[in-house]
């Protein structure tokens, strides 16, 4: 069996979903390689001659698009990465998505079109927003403010996620399919703070805030103005109620239920992380 058969490549290798998956992967004794601007050869979405050496006998590939395929130009880059990697001889492509964006849905067509097996992985909201991104700050000190409403949100677990990204790269039968993945069950960010609240024993509370504020309160913490734009976007457009609904892809993908938003926050708090014992 050649490289080729054997070496699946996983963009955003550091990230949430992509740090998992590679693991996961390896626990199972797969050949990996790491789509990061660590690594040698190293990768950078934005350096495209970085592209080609790690493509190098790749066999599948796990697509996650740094920052978000909502910001200008993404489509194009992933057009062009695409284009590449089936011109470079790999036959499988996992994209991970994201519900509610017609970037991302274009995007998904992309990887639909390319002539490769493909799965499309399309989340909701990570649950790991609350303890591996910026919301774990404001949640240290007490109170997140965000600029959403009263809008439940089926929260997944990236364990979920990483999970069926492995099955689609390694298991036949996963191809061609569009999995929709949410939790099995919609909270508001309230309930979502009051649970982390409850089940660490602190007083934390949920504030929602106007986008204008929202704004003001990134740019006074010194942010990109692209970053910010992202984020508000997300917030203002996506969270709107269009992605409530629960949706099965996580049973049809692993058969079995998705882990409940409960069952994160446990595992989470057991960390420390909510309290500074981590």
């Amino acid at each position: 069996m050649n490289t080729r058969q054997q070496t699946i490549l996983i963009l955003g290798a550091t990230g949430k979903t992509g740090r998992r998956i590679a693991k996961q992967l390896e626990a199972g004794g797969q050949s990996v390689r790491l789509g990061s601007r660590r690594e040698t050869p190293p990768f950078d979405w934005e350096d495209r001659s970085t592209w080609a050496a790690t493509l190098e006998g790749i066999h599948a590939a796990y697509i996650s698009f740094q920052p978000d395929l909502a910001v200008p130009g993404a489509l194009e880059t992933v057009q062009a990465f695409t284009d590449l990697a089936v011109k470079s001889g790999v036959s499988k492509l996992v994209l991970l998505s994201g519900r509610g964006e017609v970037e991302a849905e274009q995007a998904e067509r992309v990887v639909q079109n390319s002539g490769a097996d493909w799965t499309i992985l399309r989340a909701s909201w990570f649950c790991q927003n609350f303890s591996e991104a910026h919301f774990l700050e404001p949640l240290e000190q007490g109170e997140l403010a965000l600029p959403v409403g009263n809008i439940a949100e089926p929260f997944i677990d990236v364990e979920d996620i990483a999970e069926v990204a492995v099955a689609a790269l390694t298991q036949p039968g996963h191809a061609g399919q569009l999995y929709e993945l949410t939790g099995p069950r919609a909270l508001t960010f309230a309930e979502a703070v009051a649970e982390i609240a409850r089940v660490t024993h602190r007083d934390i509370s949920f504030v929602a805030v106007p986008p204008d504020a929202y704004r003001h309160a990134l740019e006074q913490a010194q942010l990109p103005v692209e970053l910010i734009d992202l984020v508000l976007y997300l917030f203002t457009t996506v969270l709107d109620g269009r992605n409530t609904p629960v949706t099965d892809g996580v049973q049809r993908a692993l058969g079995r239920p998705a882990r409940d938003f409960s069952d994160y926050v446990r595992r989470t708090a057991a960390t420390g992380i909510w309290t500074h014992e981590g």
